[in-house]
């Protein structure tokens, strides 16, 4: 679940009085060990209401009230976004933060709405809206935060917003092992070992080739196959393997840039797209999709990650 966490002003704070260097230090030890949890999302500290403002909707009318505002118990100095398993959690989390203000002060949780909490008036194209916004924002952040030209979704792992179709059934006839999070980078060598039974395999459809990570297990370990598609009931040659692709309903995101950087993009999709995106993911298969034009030697060419998700 998704928490806002909110810092109550002051009334040091609603008077502009900055915090000590060792409130800083403390808060920002704190926010290192809340990011090395995974779960810090967002966080950020406000300026007093008197540089703020307020508008007030009656009707079609709206009214700009311009800051200070009296009711220093209800404003907000700060906030955090986490993402916790339980509001048990959030609260054992607030208790470990130093306290933000100069003097006694109130730290809020509140649970953010899910998708879910909607039940059947989110519909599905309504969902998809949420997601692709979400998407956009995000890249827009990303491109914001970048400094140098240089800079790609594959180096940031910040991507263009997807797009959302339902997959055919397809079966995928290739190479298969076993990797985990360290073991990941050994991939490429699959892939070349990979090209000697390619031309061989009988049934072939399309021209395309395709990775796909299965049954994902406990310490990040997952199967990877590379292939391509075959025809239900084509033979294989001895070593290979067929791995079946459900009909399904998949958040489709192109990688740019080189494909060693394809690992940045999908830890992307799953620790900041996903929790904040309103989709849920379903234990089918992920599929990377390379294109006609990919070009195995450069690395470079047409790539997308089709990412299963719960309709």
């Amino acid at each position: 679940m998704k928490v806002i966490v909110f810092v109550k002003a002051s009334p040091e704070s609603e008077a502009g009085v900055m915090p000590t260097q060792e409130l800083l230090t403390a808060m920002g030890n704190f926010n290192e060990e809340l990011v090395k949890a995974g779960i810090m999302l967002a966080g950020e500290g406000l300026h007093p209401s008197s540089k703020g403002a307020r508008v007030r909707f009656s009707g079609s009318n709206r009214t700009v009230i311009d800051g200070p505002f009296a009711e220093t118990k209800e404003l907000v100095a700060g906030f955090w976004i986490w993402q916790v398993k339980s509001l048990d959690e959030a609260i054992a989390w607030v208790k470990r933060c130093p306290n933000p203000m100069l003097s006694d002060s109130e730290i809020e949780i509140r649970p953010i709405f899910s998708a879910e909490d909607f039940g059947e008036i989110l519909t599905p194209e309504l969902r998809d809206q949420e997601a692709r916004i979400l998407a956009a924002s995000q890249h827009l952040a990303g491109s914001a935060e970048s400094t140098t030209p240089e800079k790609s979704s594959s180096s940031t792992g910040r991507l263009d917003p997807p797009r959302f179709e339902q997959g055919s059934e397809m079966r995928i006839a290739g190479l298969s092992a076993t990797y985990d999070r360290e073991t990941r980078k050994n991939i490429p060598q699959q892939w070349d070992r990979f090209e000697t039974y390619k031309r061989s395999i009988p049934g072939q459809v399309g021209r395309s080739t395709f990775g796909v990570c299965s049954n994902f297990l406990d310490g990040c370990r997952f199967d990877y196959l590379c292939g391509v598609e075959v025809e239900p009931n084509s033979e294989l040659p001895d070593g290979l393997t067929r791995i079946r692709i459900p009909k399904q309903r998949y958040a489709v995101f192109t990688h740019r840039g080189n494909v060693s950087g394809i690992a940045a993009t999908f830890d992307y999709i799953w620790n900041q797209w996903f929790p904040s995106s309103g989709c849920l993911s379903v234990e089918t298969p992920c599929v990377e999709c390379y294109s006609e034009d990919f070009d195995a030697a450069s690395g470079r060419g047409s790539i997308e990650i089709w990412i299963p998700i719960k309709t």
